[in-house]
């Protein structure tokens, strides 16, 4: 296979992966909303990301990593996704994991409209047609007029908003900036500002459980959005907009996990629906790329 056949199938990897550590971090966020203050949940998942990237990063690479053709941008990109983690938290709060995802998961219909508009990336008509099916399926899930339809819906509506243009900001950077830069100044922006909020809300966890959930929502933040620069730094968003919605299995399998909570029949119809145009969006991008896919065994 040539370099840029290799590339967007390692793109659409990085998706997959990011999407898992996302729901892995949305579960946790959750669990840990109930029994604490979710803006200090917040404050300990930024600080948590920052020391790990810090940690790993500057080691080898020194004050090098810190230059930046685009501080401006990385700031916007920063403050871009502090705002998406407030209301990501907020939301979990009072929804289960996995109509939150759905809801939130109405970013990559946006995404790809912007795309075609802002990015310039030229978007085949049978992959219109698998992110609108994609969002037909999420309409179903959240049933607009039904009473699963309420006030708590404006908070990852809102987060639909922030989160498309940080997924844009990031594609677009990524073509430029170290994805290790982008990634350390993501963590520490979101820490500064957090820490602006600590002192209102700060108190002393006690319980080691919930040390280790709050270690795991910045180590699956870390990890997850490192991969989704990676992600874009090597496929289109529009091609990688498909396989975002996997994100929505993870995420209902985190709830049936540790809630015991399961959708109803309906939803599991509209999961169904963004199911079958992931896998057609896969079965696109190989019959576009002519690769031949091998057994694992292999």
């Amino acid at each position: 296979m040539n370099q840029a056949r290799a590339q967007t199938l390692h793109g659409i990897g990085f998706v997959v992966l990011a999407t898992a550590c996302f729901a892995t971090l949305d579960t946790t966020t959750r669990h840990v909303s109930m029994g604490m203050s979710v803006l200090l949940a917040l404050w300990f998942r930024y600080a948590i990301q920052a020391v790990i990237t810090t940690a790993v990063v500057w080691p080898g690479r020194g004050r090098k990593v810190l230059r930046t053709q685009h501080p401006r941008f990385q700031l916007a990109r920063g403050l871009l996704l502090f705002a998406c983690s407030i209301l990501a938290f907020l939301s979990l709060k009072y929804m289960p994991v996995g109509e939150f995802t759905a809801i939130a998961l109405l970013a990559p219909l946006v995404i790809t409209l912007l795309s075609a508009w802002m990015l310039k990336e030229k978007i085949r008509k049978l992959r219109w047609l698998l992110v609108a099916g994609g969002f037909a399926g999420t309409m179903v899930i959240i049933r607009p007029g039904s009473q699963h339809f309420d006030w708590t819906v404006i908070l990852p509506l809102m987060l639909v908003a922030t989160n498309s243009g940080f997924q844009l900001l990031t594609s677009k950077m990524a073509k430029t900036e170290d994805p290790l830069t982008m990634h350390l100044y993501t963590g520490w922006i979101g820490t500064l500002m957090s820490t602006l909020i600590l002192p209102f809300v700060w108190e002393m966890p006690t319980d080691g459980v919930v040390w280790l959930q709050l270690f795991l929502m910045g180590l699956m933040g870390t990890i997850g959005h490192f991969f989704l620069i990676l992600a874009y730094g090597r496929a289109p968003a529009a091609t990688l907009t498909p396989y975002m919605y996997t994100q929505i299995g993870f995420g209902v399998l985190g709830g049936w996990l540790v809630f015991n909570h399961l959708p109803d029949q309906w939803t599991f119809v509209g999961i169904g629906l963004v199911a079958l145009c992931g896998a057609l969006g896969a079965w696109l991008t190989v019959r576009e790329t002519r690769l031949t896919i091998l057994p694992p065994e292999s």
